[in-house]
């Protein structure tokens, strides 16, 4: 009986995959349920949507199909047959209604959608994406806030002594532990020979710019990217600056306090031109010693090509920790100009994609000035180039 039962769900299983026309008609008809039969029509109407029963594009049925693929399958996989109606049916479209706008279970990729829509949308629903889009935010900002804080400042405090501090400077925590040894007994106090300090406080002890290619393709390294640099910007040890760019650059720096508002101020699609934000992020170092830029493009350059390296190089000598990455997100290398990346390779920079739970450690990496090549081959990750 029971071996009956396992072999009954394994059918029903494939049944529901290859859906109705992988159905013998000389055999009888696998038997599905009413949840089954629920769940057999909202695959149907996406992955075999050619048939009449398709899910087509009318408000009413894409609203109705997104109900109810939420209520026969869990999040991730709602998030996955979104995506794959975008693509496969083309339904940027309800994107552009706020009742159905409402119905979709948010996702990065979705915020990039959005993003690059929404210059067409109408205004009644650009309110509405706006709510989406802060939600996902809100969501991202809740995982990789606390591991970016405790990555930069514990890097911070191994990167930098002060052992000379002012007296408002003094760290007395610290300073009382070292100096345990000197306790005097005799006069009930230590006399302390090192003393510890805060570092520089209240400045910023080091530079981050990140320099993000807004076109089409890096639509969701720019979502991480926004929100990454709206944290570092809130960390008063950091200088942050975030620079868009396509053919023209746009520095979102004051935007930094509200990552939504950094998002819609960002223009997905377009060319590309990386030597130009180049020339306008290295005019914005001051101490090059202490200052990390990240490059984030998949590199196409549309812009001149010999310039963007000698560019790249120039930076480079100059001390500034320059790091090439293809992609920040959960879906590895995209397709890239193999040929800047070999360039920008065989000067000593970097090149690769990261993930935005590798990110925090790969800044606090940068800010020790350790390895970063050794990190990348502890975290797994394969340079290109």
């Amino acid at each position: 009986m029971e071996q009956k039962s396992t072999d009954e769900a394994y059918l029903t299983k494939w049944r529901l995959i290859l859906g109705r026309k992988a159905e013998d008609e000389n055999q009888q008809p696998q038997e599905l349920n009413e949840i089954q039969e629920g769940m057999d029509e909202v695959l149907e109407a996406l992955y075999d949507s050619e048939r009449k029963k398709g899910l087509g594009k009318s408000s009413p049925n894409v609203n109705r199909w997104l109900g109810d693929i939420r209520k026969y399958f869990p999040t991730s996989v709602v998030q996955m047959m979104q995506k794959d109606a975008l693509d496969r049916l083309g339904l940027e479209q309800m994107l552009l209604e706020p009742e159905l706008l409402e119905s979709i279970e948010p996702d990065v990729d979705l915020v990039g959608t959005i993003l690059s829509l929404k210059k067409v949308m109408p205004d009644k629903t650009k309110e509405t994406a706006r709510i989406v889009v802060q939600r996902v935010v809100r969501e991202l900002e809740k995982r990789l806030r606390n591991p970016m804080r405790e990555a930069i400042q514990g890097s911070l405090n191994r990167a930098v002594r002060n052992r000379r501090p002012k007296h408002n400077e003094i760290d007395w925590h610290k300073t009382i532990r070292a100096n345990l040894k000197n306790y005097q007994t005799e006069l009930g106090t230590i006399i302390p020979d090192q003393l510890r300090g805060y570092g520089k406080k209240g400045n910023a002890l080091k530079h981050i710019i990140l320099a993000v290619d807004q076109s089409g393709s890096m639509a969701t390294s720019m979502v991480y990217s926004g929100v990454f640099s709206a944290i570092l910007a809130s960390l008063r040890s950091i200088k942050t600056h975030i620079v868009v760019f396509d053919t023209a650059v746009v520095d979102l720096t004051d935007t930094l306090p509200d990552p939504v508002e950094l998002l819609f101020g960002t223009q997905l699609g377009g060319g590309t031109d990386i030597n130009k934000a180049l020339t306008y992020t290295e005019s914005l170092v001051q101490n090059s010693g202490d200052t990390i830029m990240v490059l984030v493009s998949d590199l196409y350059e549309g812009g001149n090509k010999e310039e963007l390296i000698r560019r790249a190089a120039t930076i480079k000598q100059s001390g500034v920790q320059l790091i090439a990455l293809l992609a920040l997100n959960d879906k590895g290398a995209p397709i890239f100009d193999h040929q800047i990346a070999q360039a920008l390779s065989n000067l000593d920079i970097p090149v690769f994609a990261c993930t935005p739970d590798q990110f925090p450690d790969l800044m606090a990496t940068a800010i020790k000035k350790e390895s970063i090549q050794q990190w990348m081959s502890r975290e797994g990750i394969v340079a290109r180039g």
